[in-house]
């Protein structure tokens, strides 16, 4: 059996105005994160970490910033578009583990419609999708809440 692990990481800033969407789902929030696309932390990190896994590179290689095509993209529609490429290349998810920083909003009522949303793109059961939030304890940018950043994990196995 084959098996890969892969870790991704994202990192946005957070202005007053702006939605702010984490793990597919619209937060309740004064302030959202600044990006090309809707600057989902969350499924971007689960992004590089599934594509880093299967050998893909990254999502800025997949997705640029620089194409318009993105401006603004629904992140849901990336993650998606992630799979289909980990799907050809023979590789499936078992499971993604992940963590958000960030000071406000608590995320906690949040985190069952990001793990259903999220396990239906991945094709995997909730159960396999783990969502942890933390803060920085009030220090650097994430604690002076300037941005946030998510950590994800993802195990492929070979299909």
């Amino acid at each position: 059996m084959k098996l890969r692990v892969g870790f991704g990481y994202d990192v946005h800033q957070l202005l007053a105005g702006r939605e702010l969407w984490l793990g597919g789902v619209k937060i309740e929030s004064p302030f959202g994160a600044l990006g090309h696309s809707d600057a989902d932390v969350l499924l971007h990190a689960i992004c590089d970490a599934i594509l880093g896994a299967a050998g893909l590179r990254d999502i800025g290689f997949h997705f640029p910033d620089t194409d318009p095509v993105y401006k603004g993209a629904d992140s849901k529609l990336l993650l998606k578009r992630v799979m289909e490429l980990i799907t050809e290349k023979g590789w499936k998810v078992e499971n993604m583990d992940s963590t958000l920083c960030l000071e406000n909003p608590k995320i906690n009522p949040y985190v069952p419609a990001m793990k259903q949303t999220i396990s239906s793109i991945l094709n995997i059961d909730q159960d396999a999708v783990s969502i942890k939030a933390t803060t920085n304890e009030q220090m650097g940018f994430v604690g002076r809440q300037e941005g946030l950043t998510a950590y994800a994990t993802v195990l492929l196995i070979g299909v």
